[in-house]
């Protein structure tokens, strides 16, 4: 059920971590020990960079998140959240525990059962920099890219299983006694 959150998460991580980062983060991740999701699209559903509001404030070693991002897939039972967030030098990227202190996490009523989704709001989360501080806006395109290949390919599937049922149930149909 995680499947789409944490590819996302992946993605981000392979496309903007350092091999360090990398190599801590994602055996995990692949497991299935740790579920991660990607963290995005604001509030009022921008997701480009110029749209990205979320504050990123240094903070001793590391960073505190401000602000709200909204549509999170499997936003409120995630282990890893990687977030884009606004810092000083531009568009970066950010981890932040699941269970983060100032960190809120309310699931969404959306229509599809199988995409559950969260709002997740941060109050001085702790987070710490994912790869280069301000090199945040190519990593976050390539993995916006590879986010649309993959959602496309999902799509082809589900209309090639919706063609085949339709083939199947017409091969069944029977009318004045000859098969449609």
């Amino acid at each position: 059920p995680y499947f789409a959150s944490t590819v996302l998460a992946a993605t981000a991580i392979m496309q903007a971590g350092t091999e360090a980062q990398k190599r801590a983060l994602l055996p995990d991740i692949a497991a299935g020990e740790t579920i991660a999701t990607l963290a995005f699209t604001e509030p009022n559903g921008r997701w480009d960079p110029d749209g990205i509001e979320i504050k990123a404030a240094r903070a001793g070693s590391g960073f505190r998140l401000d602000g709200v991002k909204s549509f999170v897939l499997d936003g409120h039972t995630s282990d890893l959240i990687v977030v884009v967030a606004r810092s000083d030098a531009g568009l970066s990227f950010f981890t932040v525990a699941g269970d983060a202190p100032g960190l809120t996490r309310r699931a969404l009523k959306v229509l599809d059962p199988t995409r559950k989704q969260a709002v997740l709001q941060f109050q001085g989360v702790e987070a710490q920099l994912l790869g280069q501080e301000g090199g945040g806006a190519e990593p976050f395109a390539r993995t916006m890219t590879l986010a649309a290949v993959g959602l496309a390919n999902e799509m082809v599937g589900g209309a090639e299983k919706l063609r085949q049922s339709a083939l199947d149930y017409a091969n069944l149909r029977v009318q004045f006694g000859r098969t449609i």
